[in-house]
């Protein structure tokens, strides 16, 4: 964790930046890969940008051979070092804000839906919700961001752990707001929250470039790719809308692409970063090629309580109260 607020800038003093985001994530990485560049866009303009990540991601696949002592089943010592990895990311991106939610190790990863982990004590998918969410509540309570950025009620792709994010950022912004909330601080109502998506056209056209950059080069650096033959996207992958009328907020961070191609680096045990003469590509445990883009995608949580879609925007303050 860095210092939240250097001297004079907390909420509330003649410094403090006017625009405030706070961004909740399962493991280290997801939020380099999902919002890495939206993240190095507002800390670019000055607002300040939280980050509360809800694990170590102890659980995660090791990539580098060299590292493989660190993975669970040997010496399971992963969760620290991926704890140095995170530093590394958000000083690629300018934040320096970011905490573990309980602090460090309050929460293990749950591995992947229906693994044995799921059960282990301790776990953040054993997790009470109200607790969690209380722990939060707190850090909404102090930093009292306008926006607050999450997974969608399916976690973006099935993960327990993001699942569980979901539930507990949307809890802790009930919490917050409430006078006989728990946790300490005055209530604050957050303005906004948003679920960040991604629309199937835009992962085609990635794919695309993708197998353009395969066909360009004798040696691609992945030996394959989502959306190639044999591991064409389904109809309903998780976080995946299908148009951009299920889209609120189109951030393009084209501008800062480098920055989350540099921050997904340093998570090296999770991801591996390429470069080609069609862009930046990157790949997880399973070494199959995905696009990496500079413009990401959210929607409004509270989009079916509304009458009508809003107009796209290009921010995710829009219409919020400084």
């Amino acid at each position: 964790m860095t210092a939240a607020f250097p001297p004079g800038t907390a909420p509330g003093s003649p410094a403090a930046p006017r625009r405030r985001v706070l961004l909740v994530h399962a493991h280290p990485d997801d939020e380099s890969i999902t919002t890495g560049a939206t993240m190095a866009k507002y800390a670019a303009q000055g607002a300040h940008v939280t980050l509360v990540t809800c694990t170590l991601g102890e659980e995660g696949e090791v990539i580098p051979d060299g590292l493989a002592h660190l993975a669970p089943d040997q010496d399971d010592t992963l969760g620290p070092h991926r704890i140095g990895e995170l530093a590394a990311a958000m000083r690629a991106l300018g934040v320096t804000d970011h905490r573990f939610l309980g602090g460090r190790g309050r929460y293990r990863d749950s591995g992947m839906m229906g693994a044995p982990t799921n059960d282990r004590p301790g776990c953040f998918w054993q997790a009470d919700l109200d607790e969690a969410a209380r722990l939060l509540a707190a850090v909404l309570r102090e930093v009292r961001p306008q926006v607050v950025v999450t997974y969608g009620p399916d976690g973006g792709y099935g993960h327990p752990d993001h699942i569980k994010a979901h539930r507990v950022a949307m809890r802790a912004v009930q919490l917050a707001a409430a006078e006989s909330g728990r946790g300490g601080g005055a209530p604050h109502r957050v303005e906004r929250v948003y679920w960040n998506v991604v629309p199937r056209p835009v992962l085609d056209e990635g794919f695309a470039r993708l197998r353009a950059a395969a066909a360009d080069s004798e040696v691609f650096p992945f030996p394959g790719f989502l959306g190639d033959t044999g591991f064409a996207l389904p109809d309903d992958v998780p976080g995946v809308v299908e148009g951009a009328d299920e889209v609120d907020v189109t951030i393009d961070a084209r501008a800062h692409l480098a920055d989350k191609a540099a921050a997904m680096a340093a998570h090296e045990t999770q991801v591996s970063v390429r470069e080609t003469s069609r862009g930046p590509f990157f790949a997880l445990s399973n070494g199959l090629g995905q696009p990496l883009i500079g413009t990401e995608y959210f929607q409004r949580a509270d989009r079916a309580d509304r009458e009508s879609a809003p107009a796209g925007s290009d921010d995710l303050f829009a219409g919020v109260e400084a």
